[in-house]
Formats: structure tokens, C-alpha cells, sequence
């Protein structure tokens, strides 16, 4: 089988059934067609996913079969990106895995998106992720619906990190101080009280002495 025959089967028709009368040349048509098309099916069923090979309607004809394949995977595509795009709107950060992970995570469906097609600008990702946060992130909030320059995802996540380690810091200090207080009031009082015990005793005895 030469190699102009190789796509023999995607390049025309299937040919009429052999018959007693068929010439030769009609034979080696055939049988050429046949492989090429056996050769054809296979390699395309090899390499396409499972998901998309379930429920595609049963063909022999290669060329037939690469149609089906191409209409599936478009729905199958557009399905995809709105899965996508549904699980990036859907983002918050729960605290978990930093947020340098959280926001990476938005970068990776927006690139993926980008490949079906559908480019999101960045400022929309920055400005997303920042709606994404808690409470705890609002003053990086603030500091960037006031300011008139945009932001990269680059700067966002530098400012991210550096906004989280410092909301750490403060709850470990906040958390350090609450289980060693400074003030020991208590404990002066109790101290005053003991030193004041015996000469109130002292002065008891000696009014009994005089009575």
C-alpha cells in the first residue's frame, strides 16, 4: 500500500461492492479503500478519550466517523468552558493552602479558558481574586479601589502574601498576649494581704494582753 494511499478512505467515497464482473483495477480500489479505512478507525478510536467515544452511533466509514467525532468534541468543548468558567466565579478563599495557592489556582482556569478562546482580561482575574478574599484582606481592598493604577497578578500576589503573613503576625501576637497577661493586680493584691495578716494578729494579741 503506497503512501497516496494511506488516506484513501478520508479522501473518497466508499466504493461499490465487488462483484463477479469487477474489473482488476476495481479490486485493488477496494481492497485498498478497506484497508485504508480499517487503518483509519483504529487509529482514531486509539487516541480519542473514552467519554467521547461513549454514545457515538456505531460506523464503519471512517470518514463518516471523524464527522461524528468533530461535532461531539465541539459540544464537549463548550461544556468544558463553562465548567470552567462556573468554577472560577465560584472561587473563595476558605484560608486554606494560602492564598498565593488560591490565586494561582484562578490563573490556571484563566489560562485554560484562554486556550478554548476565551480571554479574560487580567484585570478581570486581579479584580476577581480580590473579591474572592475574607474579611480579614480589607484593607488591601481598599488600597486598590483607591488607587488609580492597575494592578498585575504578579503585584496582587505579592501584596496578597504580604497582607496575609501580616494578618498572621498579628493574631499571634494578639493570641500571646491573651494567655500571658501583664497586668498583675491580682497577684499584688494577694501578696499586700499576706505581708498586712500578721500585724493585724499582733495588734489582736496585744489588746487581749491589756484587757
Amino acid at each position: 500500500m503506497g503512501i497516496a494511499d494511506i488516506d484513501l478512505a478520508m479522501i473518497s467515497d466508499i466504493p461499490v461492492d465487488i462483484t463477479y464482473t469487477s474489473s482488476l483495477a476495481e479490486r485493488e480500489h477496494h481492497a485498498k479503500w478497506e484497508r485504508s479505512n480499517r487503518l483509519y478507525l483504529m487509529a482514531m478510536k486509539r487516541s480519542i478519550s473514552e467519554h467521547l467515544l461513549g454514545g457515538l452511533p456505531e460506523t464503519n466509514d471512517a470518514r463518516e466517523f471523524f464527522a461524528t467525532v468533530g461535532e461531539r468534541y465541539q459540544v464537549s468543548s463548550n461544556a468544558e468552558a463553562g465548567s470552567l468558567m462556573s468554577e472560577l466565579t465560584g472561587l473563595r478563599y476558605d484560608g486554606l493552602g494560602g492564598v498565593r495557592e488560591h490565586i494561582l489556582r484562578m490563573v490556571h482556569l484563566h489560562s485554560k479558558l484562554r486556550a478554548r478562546d476565551i480571554p479574560l482580561p487580567d484585570s478581570y482575574i486581579v479584580s476577581h481574586a480580590l473579591n474572592s478574599l475574607p474579611v480579614s484582606f480589607s484593607q488591601i481592598k481598599t488600597t486598590y479601589n483607591t488607587q488609580s493604577e492597575s494592578w498585575s497578578i504578579n503585584d496582587l500576589i505579592t501584596k496578597c502574601v504580604a497582607e496575609e503573613e501580616k494578618n498572621k503576625r498579628e493574631k499571634s501576637d494578639i493570641a500571646l498576649f491573651v494567655s500571658h497577661p501583664k497586668n498583675n493586680s491580682g497577684k499584688g493584691f494577694r501578696e499586700k494581704s499576706k505581708s498586712n495578716a500578721p500585724r493585724k494578729f499582733q495588734a489582736k494579741k496585744n489588746g487581749n494582753n491589756n484587757g
